[in-house]
């Protein structure tokens, strides 16, 4: 992954063949030091893995994504959980045929590029575990 700076607040990330955004990205924040910021991508994937919540069970169904696909969407945010940078990512993938999967981005391998536009906030965003869902939201109070 390259990332260049573009202003005060925003960088370009650039990730490459076999990268797995998720944890490049969350890696990228902890060193900047980043606390809260936004995000959205393009590009393409070789195969992921994405989420579907299972509010019953509390977890996540994994969706494997087995092919190569087009990252027609990827948006997300960046938050402080358990004292480190998470990213929550969802993500639209194209088929060859046009047909399209979507969910909660768990892992992914980019081929041949991803294109990612991170923008840092002005505030610092916690993220607290949510009894009812065991989910890490954020908490604005917080």
């Amino acid at each position: 992954m390259d990332a260049r700076r573009i202003e005060a607040d925003t960088w370009v990330l650039v990730f490459h063949k076999g990268d797995d955004p998720v944890s490049l990205l969350e890696g990228f924040a902890r060193e900047q030091g980043l606390t809260a910021a936004s995000f959205t991508a393009i590009g393409a994937f070789r195969g992921a893995v994405l989420g579907y919540f299972d509010r019953d069970r509390r977890e996540y169904d994994e969706i494997p994504v087995e092919e190569q696909v087009e990252v027609l969407s990827l948006l997300g945010d960046v938050a402080v959980g358990e004292g480190e940078p998470k990213v929550h990512a969802h993500a639209v993938l194209g088929r060859r045929d046009g047909s399209t999967v979507g969910g909660h981005l768990l892992r992914g391998e980019v081929w041949p590029t991803l294109e990612l536009v991170l923008r840092a906030a002005p505030a610092h965003l916690r993220k607290r575990r949510d009894p009812e869902t065991g989910l890490a939201l954020i908490d604005l109070s917080a």
